[in-house]
């Protein structure tokens, strides 16, 4: 286990003592520069750039740290040499002939957890269906809010918010035209999976001739990669090199020979162990997720090669022809699996005088097989869970307790996790929409912890105490505006009334209906009975 996790680090160099790396083959930048120079995009200038100091390295091949900057291997008396590291090795692979920044963690092994991993593949996707898979909305900016606010006049404020919710469909229009192929939604989907898989996650950002906004996509974290100098990212898939700036950028193009790259917002869980790359939340429960994987192909092994038999068939005092004994064997071996209630008819010689004939089945295996390592399966996922921060409720899981303390969890996940997830989003998405407009920005849907009868109730209270208008709840609920819905709740004179009365817990009218009661109501003895006149109070 200890070799699998330090082998998820990437390393320069293969080491002897670890074991092979299935996923260092799956990085196109750790192609040397015959690979690389054949590939297309590059430009003119850099392959002989390139060319010229390739040259003066050496072509020789010969283990890293052998070869000094002019190209010669350091020699001492014999066949005695150095064998330090040179920085002219990192030349050799992309890596360094683009000046990329190798990433703390293997990105491939990374993503394939997502994939393979049950507990991690869950959390990743709750964490991205309550982050940005519930959509989003537009709203005016707190600027223009206070402007607003300070109008008195209501034509105007009027006239400002249908203008507003006006340009709220024409940015929706716009930024659902940004990508033919998915939604906004749909790729902050793609891009959240990324951050959460990987620790990075890449937003592609193309121009139009006149330099408005065009184009808004993803590109998978694993085929990205920074450069050192902080100007931009270089992409490697098959046989294509493509730089990319940094967005709103200006720089010329190192690399290739586009004249207009495409611009990229680079979006990363931070880590204090690396400023380049972002490291997943995995990374801290790593130790759970092998070990879960190992316990997992335990019982896939145990059920294909299962050597453990059923029953121990002795058989004493009795000799059986060859036939005999060929048929016993396949029997027991082949015809007995998968076919129930078989009888074997085996004739069994006679005793003789001091040797008597014993045949016996012994059970071995004969108990309900239960998955080896259930409880240390449990540990894992919920080691895997914690740090993700994700409550089992999330995940539809059914040992979280009782209904309250899910709803406990859910209100944790929210305001620890999904919220201040869902600000960082908007803090860079916010750079894309100022190019667009001043007056809206755009915000994330929040789950929420109420049913539709809870929320009807606090709305209800909101428009009585003219905490908010009719046309802010329409559009709470996805519905239009109605004529005349700006202007706050004004109740009835009788419904004012009433409602005090409820908070006081008496009613005028009750009163007074009290009061002027009949005696069988307003005395505790009532009338006397017929005949013996009108009763006396008090007596």
């Amino acid at each position: 286990m200890e070799e699998q996790i330090i082998n998820l680090r990437t390393r320069d160099i293969d080491e002897d003592d670890l074991a092979p790396d299935p996923f260092k083959d799956a990085d196109p930048f750790m192609k040397g520069w015959s690979d690389l120079k054949v590939m297309t995009g590059i430009s003119p200038n850099f392959k002989r750039k390139t060319s010229r100091i390739e040259k003066a390295i050496g072509t020789k091949d010969v283990p890293a740290g052998y070869r000094d900057s002019s190209g010669m291997i350091p020699q001492g008396h014999a066949d005695a040499g150095s064998k330090a590291m040179n920085p002219g090795d990192t030349m050799r692979t992309a890596y360094g002939l683009f000046d990329v920044v190798t990433p703390p963690y293997n990105l491939y092994e990374l993503a394939n957890f997502y994939d393979t991993n049950f507990a991690n593949h869950a959390a990743i996707d709750a964490k991205t269906a309550n982050v940005v898979g519930l959509g989003y909305e537009f709203h005016p900016t707190r600027d223009v809010m206070i402007k607003m606010e300070s109008v008195d006049d209501k034509e105007k404020t009027k006239k400002a918010k249908q203008k507003i919710e006006r340009h709220k469909a024409e940015m929706i229009d716009w930024l659902e035209n940004t990508n033919d192929e998915d939604s906004f939604t749909g790729v902050m989907e793609k891009i959240k999976i990324d951050l959460e898989a990987t620790g990075n996650a890449y937003m592609e950002i193309g121009r139009t001739v006149t330099g408005d906004i065009g184009y808004i996509g993803h590109i998978p974290s694993t085929t990205m990669r920074v450069r050192r100098l902080r100007d931009g990212y270089v992409q490697i898939i098959s046989n294509l090199v493509v730089y990319f700036r940094n967005f709103q950028a200006t720089n010329p193009n190192p690399i290739t020979n586009d004249p207009r790259p495409n611009e990229i917002i680079h979006f990363k869980s931070y880590s204090p162990i690396n400023t380049f790359y972002g490291v997943p939340d995995i990374i801290s429960a790593m130790s759970a997720l092998i070990g879960d994987t190992m316990a997992e192909q335990y019982n896939i092994d145990y059920f294909e090669n299962k050597a453990v038999p059923r029953y121990v068939i002795t058989l004493k005092g009795a000799k059986f022809s060859a036939d005999a004994e060929d048929t016993m064997f396949r029997f027991f071996q082949t015809n007995l699996r998968g076919q129930n209630h078989r009888s074997l008819f085996l004739p069994l010689p006679s005793d003789q005088d001091g040797n008597k004939v014993e045949f016996n089945m012994q059970a071995v295996e004969n108990q309900v097989q239960e998955a080896s390592f259930d409880k240390y399966r449990k540990t894992n996922r919920d080691q895997i869970l914690t740090a993700h921060q994700v409550p089992l409720s999330k995940l539809g899981g059914t040992d979280i307790g009782g209904l309250a303390a899910a709803l406990a969890q859910d209100r944790t996940f929210k305001e620890q996790v999904a919220r201040p997830a869902q600000g960082r989003l908007e803090k860079q998405i916010a750079r894309v929409i100022r190019e667009k407009s001043d007056i809206l920005e755009l915000k994330f849907n929040e789950f929420t912890l109420t049913d539709e009868t809870a929320q009807a109730a606090i709305d209800d209270i909101y428009l009585k105490d003219q905490v908010i208008t009719p046309n802010e709840v329409r559009e709470s609920l996805g519905k239009g505006p109605l004529p005349g819905g700006d202007k706050v709740f004004e109740q009835a004179p009788k419904q004012i009334a009433s409602q005090k009365n409820d908070e006081k817990g008496t009613d005028e009218r009750s009163i007074a209906r009290a009061t002027n009661a009949t005696d069988s109501t307003s005395t505790p003895t009532g009338r006397n009975a017929k005949g013996e006149g009108r009763a006396v109070q008090g007596k």
